[in-house]
């Protein structure tokens, strides 16, 4: 996935953290009743397990990558005035 498309997505190495959470979806891994925590089956404490962890990895995603540049190497398109929205 090139650096510089126009849809402002990016790729950083980070992003691997988001296929953690997703996971979840594949059901017939933890498809189980035993172990049991509290009375609760391990099919439902297990999604609930990954809802905290689910959260880290996002949140650790947005601050590693929140100040890396969406384009590199190429000047602004816009000027100082197409920037500024009083200018019309």
């Amino acid at each position: 996935m090139p650096s510089d498309h126009k849809t402002g997505l990016r790729w950083s190495n980070w992003n691997l953290l988001l296929l953690i959470p997703l996971l979840m979806l594949i059901t017939p891994w933890f498809n189980q009743d035993e172990p049991r925590i509290f009375g609760l089956p391990f099919f439902y404490w297990y999604q609930f397990l990954f809802v905290p962890l689910g959260v880290a990895c996002v949140g650790l995603v947005y601050v590693k990558t929140k100040n890396e540049p969406v384009v590199t190497g190429k000047p602004d398109k816009l000027g100082i005035d197409d920037l500024d929205e009083g200018a019309r």
